[in-house]
């Protein structure tokens, strides 16, 4: 299956173009160094990511808001490993973590070679749940600003993705049709079948190997993206 006729393209951006795990972990690096912290980057990184993965699908289904989500990640893995963090210092990680994590730019391999590939011949967007007060930093950092039309967040809409309103939000502001429309992200849940009910196409990015269902698309790299777009 290609999809050459489609004229607009979706990206998710973290863990699809902008490398959340590498960039997070640099980001965690620098703000323990600043407080103070002697923690092994790594320990932590591994009670944390999955903590952090839950807290966000909470947060993608509206169970908690992003306050919460900020604290309860850092606390919980705090607590997890044992180590007492006052709860001062772990509002102001929290802070810190937000402030400096779109200060490392770090993209998937062949993101920029793709994106100058595609942009000729098609008009590309941006969907994203992540918080607004960094993902546009994300972008301008990054150098990929500019390939984008339209970025669609869900503080701007009030929901997330896999909420239909997100979608249906962004193809609004990029004045585009369900038909010719593509969406590419690494979220089974949130990217893929949020768009596909929906009711738009998309690609599965399975960088992380997930076993996909046979008539789900995926791709392993950013570049195999060439063979159906």
């Amino acid at each position: 299956m290609t999809f050459h006729h489609k004229k607009h393209l979706f990206f998710d951006l973290d863990h699809t173009l902008w490398d959340f795990d590498k960039n997070s972990a640099l980001t965690f690096d620098k703000i323990f160094k600043l407080n103070n912290l002697d923690i092994d980057l790594n320990t932590f990184l591994e009670v944390y990511v999955p903590i952090n993965l839950q807290y966000w699908k909470l947060y993608r289904e509206e169970k908690i808001d992003k306050k919460s989500l900020k604290f309860a990640r850092l606390n919980d893995a705090f607590k997890a490993l044992g180590i007492e963090v006052s709860t001062r210092l772990i509002h102001k990680l929290s802070v810190d973590y937000i402030t400096h994590l779109s200060t490392f730019n770090h993209l998937f391999p062949g993101t920029i070679e793709l994106l100058e590939y595609l942009q000729p011949n098609y008009i590309l967007h941006i969907i994203t749940n992540g918080f607004k007060e960094v993902q546009h930093g994300k972008l301008n950092q990054s150098k990929i600003d500019h390939f984008f039309q339209t970025v669609t967040n869900s503080e701007m809409v009030g929901v997330k993705k896999p909420n239909p309103k997100i979608f249906n939000h962004a193809l609004q502001m990029a004045k585009a049709t369900k038909e010719e429309s593509l969406m590419i992200g690494d979220n089974l849940e949130a990217d893929v079948m949020g768009a596909i009910n929906f009711g738009m196409e998309a690609i599965c990015f399975n960088y992380h190997k997930e076993t996909l269902a046979s008539d789900i698309t995926g791709v392993d790299h950013l570049l195999e993206l060439k063979r159906y777009i």
